[in-house]
């Protein structure tokens, strides 16, 4: 009878003894790009907030490679206990896995989760200093006026900043041409060159050319891009429907215990809330924004309906 009491105390005290548990040794946080962009930037600050808060260090891996899969994969196949995070992004998450052709060693959709979101990246319509280009109306008649003419520039195939032109493009019905680079700074060189016409664009990795005259704003995918620009107007003034945005939060492995999402939820938020990471993500063109677990799936789930509809539309696949 003792042995029996003693087994069902011990049930009794489990989850607490589960919630004393984690962590109980350091944490990794994968990245799938390379250091120095907004997103690198969000996860170093993030990691070096929360580790007072859990009590462990939390160490940021670069792992680049395979628009962010190979970060993603590793993230999937490792225990599902919270020891290690994947700092993902919209195109990680929801992207891949709606774009023909991509041959995934992950699948984000069935074998990661959302935790939380951090922050949300906001994205605008850049052209040259000297584009004779003022509005997106502007663009718009240039693209009328010479069907397959105008070109628009994106850091590769399939990312948010194609997605977002070819959107423009079908909510329009112009035909402009895309042209994918080997990244943003390729393509936002060309931007400024005057070689190509426009980019929308992240506005986290452009807001100090922005600000600095190297590039020249003139529409907001987003109404949270008027926090920075309260001047700039939408693209949805006169593009209605048309809305573009991307965002950063935490990811792990399917199967995590309860208690440990709900750590996990609880040291974002007050994260997020801490005013020197709200003044840091501002800086960088960031938007604070906090969702927990079950938000972030919702969203990724929305996320990955509108891509696939854009991508299909556009007959979209991977090169």
């Amino acid at each position: 009878m003792r042995a029996l009491i003693g087994i069902a105390m011990a049930l009794l005290l489990w989850p607490a003894i589960a919630r004393a548990e984690f962590p109980d040794r350091p944490i990794r946080m994968l990245y799938g790009f390379a250091p120095g962009g907004s997103g690198d930037i969000a996860a170093r600050l993030l990691a070096d907030t929360v580790s007072p808060l859990l009590g462990q260090p939390v160490v940021v891996e670069n792992r680049t490679g395979a628009n962010g899969l190979v970060a993603a994969e590793a993230a999937a196949k490792s225990p599902p206990d919270g020891h290690t995070v994947l700092f993902c992004t919209t195109g990680n998450m929801t992207i891949v896995t709606e774009l023909p052709g991509l041959r995934l060693p992950v699948n984000p959709a069935k074998e990661l989760m959302g935790l939380a979101m951090m922050a949300r990246t906001t994205f605008g319509l850049v052209v040259a200093p000297n584009s004779p280009w003022h509005g997106i109306n502007d663009i718009l008649a240039a693209a009328r006026q010479a069907p397959g003419q105008i070109g628009y520039a994106s850091p590769g195939i399939g990312s948010v900043q194609h997605l977002a032109s070819e959107l423009l493009k079908q909510k329009t019905g112009t035909d402009m041409i895309h042209v994918p680079y080997r990244g943003s700074q390729p393509a936002l060189l060309d931007i400024v060159s005057g070689r190509i016409g426009f980019t929308i664009t992240n506005l986290g990795d452009t807001i100090g050319q922005i600000r600095q005259g190297s590039l020249r704003l003139i529409g907001l995918g987003d109404p949270l891009a008027q926090t920075f620009f309260p001047d700039v107007p939408l693209i949805a003034r006169d593009v209605p429907g048309f809305e573009t945005y991307a965002w950063f939060g935490l990811c792990a492995p399917r199967g995590l215990p309860e208690s440990v999402i709900g750590r996990w939820e609880a040291a974002v938020r007050q994260a997020v809330d801490e005013p020197k990471v709200r003044e840091k993500l501002m800086e960088n063109g960031l938007v604070p924004r906090f969702a927990g677990s079950a938000a972030l799936n919702a969203l990724m789930e929305e996320n990955r309906a509108t891509f696939r509809g854009v991508i299909q539309a556009a007959d979209i696949r991977a090169q």
